[in-house]
């Protein structure tokens, strides 16, 4: 499998492991978007606490440049740490929200 076929299964089968820690409650619903055409991947949480509606991005990832850009990120020890765990290698991740002149004091690759 190359690269990037084994970047989009191991980013479906993360997203899928968030998404089923998600699904408990049926007022707020956890829904998976996939494009592996695009490569772009979300998972989103989105319904009703009270008459509040709630709609946001929970993780945004897309493949660019044969890396991993993590555009959106709101778990809490970061998706980055399940990519590292899963053999990533940290030049692979770039930490997209972050603006790109801090990129570089990361650990992570700046583009």
């Amino acid at each position: 499998m190359d690269k990037l076929n084994h970047y989009r299964s191991l980013i479906q089968k993360i997203l899928e492991e968030y998404h089923k820690l998600g699904s408990g409650n049926s007022d707020i619903e956890s829904t998976l978007l996939f494009d592996p055409i695009r490569d772009q991947y979300l998972l989103l949480k989105m319904g009703w606490h009270q008459d509040n509606r709630i709609k946001r991005n929970v993780i945004h990832l897309r493949l660019k440049d044969q890396k991993i850009w993590i555009e959106e990120d709101s778990t809490e020890d970061g998706v980055a740490t399940d990519l590292l765990q899963a053999g990533v290698p940290r030049e692979d991740i770039v930490l997209a929200f972050h603006p790109p002149r801090l990129r570089q004091f990361t650990e992570f690759a700046a583009v």
